[in-house]
């Protein structure tokens, strides 16, 4: 810190030697300055506090996650490598390349047009895998119906059939008893108007598409590594425009249409 200095004369009106006078109490400095935080020390507390928090996640978790099963895509190393690498786009033919033949490749499916890379769970979906049938394709359909081998396809027209109820089966005695016992109550399907029908199925088609989303939505989840599972997204599947209509339109199979609810008045 810089000092004042004074002149001061003698009697005899000599100069004296100069008195120096400090600007400001040199321990009043040091006093404000070791009272304050620096942005080092700021930092030091926020990393030992999150060191911690990632610690006590790790414990109680059993070393399933560090950030108390928050985990998002940013937390994860893959995901940056992957952003850093560039979005890759194949074709449907081009992603049957991945499917895990070839040991030079890694091991890709994709849903609904995106794509996954499943590498990490070469045993799961490599060659042998109890999935491997996924591998090198988009099977989107198959996901929601559990038709693995018949709709390995990512054609998803009239999927939400499989959600939308259906009348009673005359030759199940339980769901004829149930339409006795509706029929009984004056809530048989017969007895609704044009009007009403035309609401109620519109109503429950609504209620399909939006459990078709869901049920993609899981497992796009799933594979994004949500759930802790070591995939990740690398890119999207390219088709030519109008694609869809090129082909032919798919029943529900044996399995989906089984699992159709019985409709149920309220």
């Amino acid at each position: 810190m810089a000092a004042r200095y004074r002149q001061t004369s003698t009697r005899d009106g000599s100069a004296a030697e100069p008195e120096a006078t400090p600007a400001e109490p040199i321990k009043q400095i040091a006093k404000s300055r070791s009272n304050s935080l620096s942005v080092v020390d700021v930092l030091r507390i926020l990393g030992g506090i999150l060191l911690l928090s990632s610690a006590m996640s790790y414990l109680s978790t059993s070393g399933e996650s560090m950030t108390w099963g928050y985990n998002p895509w940013w937390t994860r190393a893959r995901e940056w490598k992957a952003l850093l690498k560039g979005e890759i786009n194949l074709t449907d033919d081009q992603l049957l390349t991945y499917d895990g033949t070839d040991p030079t490749k890694p091991i890709y499916l994709a849903l609904n047009g995106t794509i996954y890379d499943v590498s990490a769970n070469p045993t799961t979906y490599g060659p042998g895998g109890s999935y491997h049938f996924f591998a090198g394709r988009d099977a989107a359909r198959a996901f929601l119906t559990g038709c693995f081998m018949d709709d390995r396809t990512p054609d998803l027209r009239g999927a939400e059939m499989m959600y939308m109820p259906r009348d009673p089966d005359a030759t199940k005695p339980e769901e004829v008893e149930a339409a006795r016992k509706l029929a009984e109550s004056g809530k048989a399907t017969g007895q609704l108007s044009k009007s009403a029908l035309k609401n109620r199925q519109a109503q429950e088609l609504r209620k399909a598409r939006r459990q078709v989303r869901d049920g993609l939505e899981h497992w796009h989840q799933l594979f994004r590594g949500d759930k802790q599972k070591p995939y990740f997204k690398v890119g999207e599947v390219v088709r030519e425009t109008g694609w869809l209509e090129k082909l032919p339109r798919r029943e529900l199979c044996e399995q989906a249409e089984k699992s159709r609810p019985v409709r149920k008045e309220e």
